[in-house]
């Protein structure tokens, strides 16, 4: 189904559709700009925001973040992102990747000790005296944008990205390394990931239980222990979320939505809508 989102990135999954490359930046991104956008904001590509300064707190995908700069934060193609605070003295560079680019960077860092460290860390303080690598980082990458006649731009971007994790980045997870995940801790984990991925066509319990090997009963009680929620009311977050950006960001109608979420009707999607949020779907888009 062809949608965009008013408040989207608007980057394809193929970023050389939109620019002609897989790597994009923009930098000085100030405070107008992410007021603007004081709802969800759908990433359709991968995207490391670097917070240099200011305080902003924002919900990525459900989870509430109060950040301060500087700062690392790292969004996943199809995650949610929700500013709900912007200081005026907020200051960041953004750079995007193409699911081929972030792929190739994969591989890159595959037998790197903080990988997974990583990924369970979206948001991660930078120390202070790295600002002025992260600012040559930004530098050296537009440098290599700008030169058009490279046929080799793309490696030439990746390879400086790999060199910067290697030589500085790396120093930011270290303070996680020695955190033990439970088994409980690694099941929520990957109940999450699932959930985010097929939220849209699995709404009950049983298909991620399978997924997992484990009982519902045991899955949804280890998630409640984790993250205070049961495996049931996250899968009903992600869901709502999802409506919300596409009732007040997207061209589709109700009965589209209801149709891209996978309800069997418009009513029951309705009913499911407003049971959760107070609110019909119409009455959602229509509100301020």
């Amino acid at each position: 189904m062809d949608y965009s989102y008013k408040y989207n990135l608007n980057l394809p999954q193929e970023l050389s559709a939109f620019i002609g490359q897989e790597f994009w930046i923009l930098e000085d991104i100030g405070p107008d700009m992410l007021t603007s956008l004081m709802d969800p904001v759908k990433f359709s590509a991968n995207s490391w925001i670097f917070v240099y300064q200011g305080n902003c707190e924002a919900d990525l995908n459900l989870i509430n973040y109060k950040i301060s700069g500087p700062t690392l934060v790292m969004v996943e193609s199809s995650q949610i992102l929700y500013p709900r605070f912007v200081s005026r003295d907020f200051k960041a560079s953004i750079m995007v990747m193409s699911k081929t680019f972030r792929d190739n960077l994969a591989l890159f860092l595959a037998n790197l000790p903080i990988s997974p460290i990583m990924s369970r860390h979206a948001v991660t303080a930078i120390d202070s005296e790295a600002l002025s690598e992260v600012s040559k980082l930004f530098g050296d990458c537009g440098s290599i944008l700008a030169d058009k006649e490279n046929p080799y731009q793309a490696q030439a971007l990746l390879f400086r990205l790999v060199t910067f994790i290697y030589s500085t980045a790396y120093r930011w997870f270290l303070p996680y390394m020695e955190e033990i995940v439970s088994n409980q801790g690694r099941m929520s984990d990957q109940f999450m990931m699932l959930a985010q991925r097929h939220f849209r066509q699995h709404r009950f319990l049983d298909f991620y239980a399978r997924k997992l090997e484990v009982s519902p009963k045991h899955l949804s009680r280890t998630v409640k222990a984790q993250t205070g929620y049961t495996a049931v009311e996250w899968i009903e977050k992600f869901v709502i979320l999802e409506a919300k950006v596409l009732l007040k960001s997207s061209n589709l109608n109700i009965q589209q939505i209801s149709d891209e979420l996978n309800f069997a009707s418009q009513s029951f999607f309705g009913k499911y809508f407003k049971k959760l949020t107070g609110m019909s779907p119409k009455e959602f888009r229509n509100s301020q």
